[in-house]
């Protein structure tokens, strides 16, 4: 059986511990439709991406 040789200190285990916290997800603001969307995704309304038409707009049906 695995045994650890010393003690975690406080500080250590924090550091181990400090990604585990939920973070909120980023949204910036769209340069175009002034909308928020995720940094580096595709906008699915508008289909751009980095000034660039990716995808089909999506139909509001």
């Amino acid at each position: 059986m695995a045994v650890p040789k010393r003690k975690t200190s406080r500080m250590k285990r924090g550091f181990r511990r400090s990604t585990d916290a939920l973070k909120q997800p980023t949204y910036v603001e769209d340069k175009d439709s002034g909308e928020l969307r995720r940094p580096h995704h595709v906008d699915l309304k508008t289909g751009m991406y980095r000034g660039r038409q990716i995808l089909s707009p999506k139909d509001d049906a």
